[in-house]
């Protein structure tokens, strides 16, 4: 890293957690290598956290981190000193660290009084490099997967045109490749010529709709992910207060939970 021109450390973080909420989940594993300025060997810190909160079961399933392997560990506060003095002025980085990991990090020591500024902080997020040096705008597919520039493009029947031709293109390049996925599980041959199988890899069948109000558990129950209720199944709640259903009719959710919604409510009516 000695072409690094570092004018103060720079370090790199990545968490895991309890979930995805950036104000209500808890870090439960944080690891921080520093890359000092003066060019000298890179320096580690990391630790198991028990977040004094449960985690979620689609979270578990991802990092494998369990209650039990938290139970005689650290909590932040007996920790964040640490990981304060570790830091120090450094510059951050990681991958989706802007969106994730730093907001995260600010909200744990907000919550041990701890005042983490990133106004004279300057951050670094890999992701960010990803996206925009291999972008993924269909110019780009058709690019890669057709070995051609593609000519009037936003037109909707020229780039309606160009999207069949990469799909043939990514049947071609990917049918028969397993897939490592980012669990470093193998996943064989994810595409075939199946529109079932294809649907199942392009959709994220975590949630009921786009805006993801409505999560699937692993055991099938759908909960509401937003609001005073989430967490909480949505025919429980409807049964205890049905008129949060009739409040959500009237409010602007997508039609997609409209219409999930309204047949929760046929179905409760049924078995009346």
């Amino acid at each position: 890293m000695q072409e690094l021109q570092l004018t103060r450390d720079l370090v790199f973080l990545d968490l895991e957690t309890t979930g995805l909420n950036v104000i209500r989940d808890r870090i439960v594993q944080l690891a921080l290598v520093k890359l000092p300025k003066n060019g000298s060997e890179p320096q580690e810190w990391s630790s198991l956290i028990n977040p004094g909160i449960p985690i979620s079961a689609e979270s578990m399933s991802i990092h494998g981190i369990t209650p039990a392997d938290l139970r005689n560990k650290p909590t932040f506060q007996q920790v964040a000193q640490k990981v304060w003095d570790f830091i120090g002025d450094a510059d951050l980085g990681g991958y989706n660290s802007n969106r994730f990991d730093v907001p995260m990090l600010m909200e744990e020591f907000a919550r041990v009084g701890m005042d983490f500024d990133l106004s004279k902080r300057r951050l670094i997020d890999v992701q960010r490099i990803f996206y925009k040096m291999e972008p993924r705008t269909l110019k780009a597919a058709y690019r890669l997967y057709c070995q051609k520039e593609l000519e009037d493009a936003h037109d909707a029947l020229a780039d309606v045109r160009a999207t069949i031709e990469v799909f043939k293109g990514q049947l071609n390049a990917y049918e028969g490749k397993d897939l490592l996925d980012e669990n470093g599980q193998i996943i064989e041959a994810p595409i075939k010529r199946d529109i079932q199988v294809l649907h199942e890899f392009t959709n994220d069948l975590n949630f009921v709709d786009a805006t993801q109000k409505l999560r699937v558990q692993h055991d099938g129950i759908v909960i509401f992910n937003f609001g005073k209720y989430a967490g909480q199944p949505v025919t429980e709640v409807f049964k205890k207060e049905p008129n949060y259903y009739y409040w959500m009719l009237e409010r602007e959710f997508s039609t997609q939970v409209k219409q999930y919604i309204k047949s929760v409510m046929r179905e409760m009516e049924k078995r009346k």
